[in-house]
């Protein structure tokens, strides 16, 4: 992964989650046969609080790894497992035919917000679940990375030095969560330089479809949506079918400008469903 990020090539990737039931299941599998002719980087398989997708995360790794021609790239998290119960992870991974894994601490098992409370006989950070991986497997590593700083950060600066720990520990490329605005990724982007970070750090990209679940959602991370994009959102708020354009219309401008940034590429948490994604790279001429 490191190497393609480094040869220059802009990267474009999508996330997906593990679905509850049978009708999930055919929506991810749609969706993902949607997205794979546009020959993503990656695709990345994300991992439930407390280890609650744990068996599905891998299952669908491993059938995206065996049945298309798309890189998975899997999440782990730090909450609910042992060191040893962690390693078994791995081992299952890797006899799947996962090469690529996204360590990840993870929310609290009570959602976030709520406080962090290490599991017994686990791991308390990120950086020592790379640490970990890079012991004992020969898997390639991703990190998460936050534009407006993590959450439990006391600074800007002690989030962009927890990021230069999860990089000497052996992560070798991070992914943001949604970015808001295009500065803050581009702030991101040099404190990581001035800590000594040295990976490529790829924006995540979500488009507003609906305002109420995007302000939540910014809620949770305690941030909020700048207020140039609620007052562009909030005149069609009783109108949905014209919210989705204006947000689909936001999304392809912050697109532009992190790639005009110099982002090494876009990343795109999809929800399972490829129509606004599909709709972002027609507007950004990225074609099939």
């Amino acid at each position: 992964m490191r190497e393609r990020l480094d040869s220059g090539e802009r990267s474009f990737s999508f996330e997906f989650f593990p679905p509850k039931d049978a009708a999930g299941e055919e929506q991810l599998w749609q969706a993902i046969t949607e997205l794979e002719p546009y020959g993503p980087t990656f695709v990345s398989v994300t991992y439930g609080a407390g280890g609650t997708t744990r068996d599905r995360t891998v299952a669908i790794t491993a059938r995206i790894a065996r049945e298309t021609s798309m890189l998975p790239v899997a999440h782990l998290t730090c909450v609910g497992h042992t060191t040893d119960e962690l390693i078994a992870i791995l081992r299952d991974l890797g006899e799947a035919g996962v090469r690529h894994v996204m360590a990840l601490r993870g929310d609290p098992p009570g959602g976030p917000g709520s406080p962090w409370t290490p599991t017994d006989g686990g791991l308390t950070y990120a950086n020592e679940l790379v640490a970990l991986i890079r012991e004992r497997t020969d898997l390639r590593i991703g990190v998460a990375a936050f534009p407006e700083g993590h959450v439990e950060a006391t600074d800007l600066d002690h989030d962009a030095r927890v990021l230069r720990a999860k990089y000497d520990a052996g992560a070798e490329f991070a992914v943001t969560d949604m970015v808001l605005r295009a500065s803050d990724y581009v702030g991101l982007v040099e404190r990581a330089a001035a800590a000594g970070a040295d990976l490529p750090i790829i924006p995540g990209i979500m488009p507003i479809l609906n305002l109420r679940s995007m302000e939540r959602m910014a809620e949770l991370s305690r941030r909020q949506l700048p207020a140039e994009v609620v007052a562009r959102l909030t005149p069609y708020a009783d109108d949905p079918q014209r919210l989705r354009a204006e947000g689909i219309a936001i999304a392809t401008e912050l697109c532009e400008a992190l790639l005009d940034a110099g982002a090494p590429g876009l990343h795109f948490y999809t929800l399972n469903r490829s129509k606004a994604t599909r709709e972002i790279f027609g507007n950004l001429r990225i074609t099939v």
